[in-house]
């Protein structure tokens, strides 16, 4: 038996049409819905029409827009519905994201007990509250109590308006929040990430930093700014956001490369990072590959691992979205991407297996079995 995947987009406004829209089109999943959400609506209301429609679990988050069966999408909702006797969703609701490590624990704790004996592969995505800063803390945390369960995901947006972000789970929307959905399943499946960026020899250490408020205050101990500026052959007075996006800091683990994206400059010099920043940290001036080159690359990739999978879920930087909207990429790009079965959102920061990263593509491809 193949899996059975479903798509369905609504721009309609009125969150019970929408609601009734997805429903009609989706059907009757049985395994589980994925939703990602316009801030837009009314998040009352579009949670009081998802409630009780579908018999399955359903999973979702706002956006900063999706990814879809026509590419790169704005406002309303993108859905898919999945049905497979080996295919199970089970989520798992964290908050206060404050007590994190606790609650991963617990879930952790769930999980074992569920799996007792079971032969079905497990792999988690994780949906959190985008403007909670708690990302690095909570899937650190998921990845060591779950003994190291591959792990996708992306933080829920609000179309750059930066004041509300949340999570769906039972009947509600919930801000200081995170669903860590489990998927275990006997098909073939791939989880991987990709970044057009990678490290230079324009090194740079972290000498001041404020981790809590992910800022850092000097690099090389002199500002911050002043010392990035320089590696670039710049002044402080040019940068901004166009700079940033094309040369953002990067760290490399383990011989592996993770985008430490600059959100904004500050009038001292120092910068607001989307990213968590620790002191002694050595990070590079990232140099920008070729994003389509990097996407053709890493879907080969993913092919040899699970040939034409059935379904790709996505969770895309929106900061990746700008600068392919800048550079006119943006339709060929997310031709690709449609062309590759892809489904998910923009977001504001991406989570793979045990850190959270920008300006970076996590996903995983699901085969359709047989």
């Amino acid at each position: 038996m193949n899996l059975a995947v479903t798509r369905a987009h609504t721009s309609d406004p009125d969150a019970a049409r929408a609601v009734a829209e997805l429903a009609r089109v989706l059907g009757a999943p049985s395994s589980g819905v994925l939703f990602f959400a316009s801030p837009s609506y009314d998040s009352a209301a579009l949670a009081a029409g998802l409630e009780g429609v579908f018999a399955c679990p359903v999973v979702g988050c706002t956006s900063s827009g999706q990814l879809g069966p026509t590419g790169f999408q704005r406002g309303g909702i993108t859905a898919v519905g999945l049905s497979h006797p080996e295919l199970t969703l089970t989520p798992h609701l964290v908050s206060p994201l404050s007590a994190s490590s606790e609650q991963a624990s617990e879930i952790a704790r769930a999980v074992q007990l569920r799996r007792a004996g079971s032969v079905r592969r497990p792999f988690g995505l994780l949906l959190v509250d985008g403007l909670s800063l708690m990302e690095e803390r909570l899937v650190a945390s998921l990845y060591q109590a779950l003994g190291d369960m591959p792990i996708i995901g992306g933080s829920a947006g609000d179309d750059l308006a930066f004041e509300r972000t949340a999570v769906y789970h039972d009947g509600k929307f919930l801000s200081d929040a995170a669903v860590f959905t489990v998927f275990e399943t006997s098909l073939p499946f791939a989880t991987f990430k990709l970044q057009h960026f990678a490290t230079s020899e324009r090194k740079v250490v972290v000498t001041a930093a404020n981790a809590h408020e992910r800022r850092v205050l000097e690099l090389n101990g002199e500002p911050a700014a002043d010392v990035y500026a320089e590696v670039l052959g710049l002044r402080r007075e040019e940068l901004g956001a166009g700079v940033f996006s094309r040369h953002p800091l990067v760290l490399q683990v383990a011989g592996d490369d993770y985008v430490r994206s600059i959100q904004k400059m500050h009038p001292d010099g120092s910068f607001s990072l989307f990213c968590a920043i620790d002191e002694g940290v050595v990070l590079s001036v990232g140099d920008s590959l070729d994003a389509l080159d990097v996407l053709r690359g890493a879907f080969d990739r993913v092919s040899n691992a699970v040939p034409e999978p059935a379904l790709v879920l996505g969770c895309d930087c929106i900061l990746r979205r700008l600068e392919f909207e800048e550079k006119g990429m943006d339709q060929r790009i997310g031709e690709f991407l449609a062309e590759r079965s892809v489904l998910g959102f923009s977001t504001y920061g991406e989570q793979y297996n045990g850190l959270h990263v920008n300006q970076t593509f996590t996903g995983v491809a699901i085969g359709g079995g047989g």
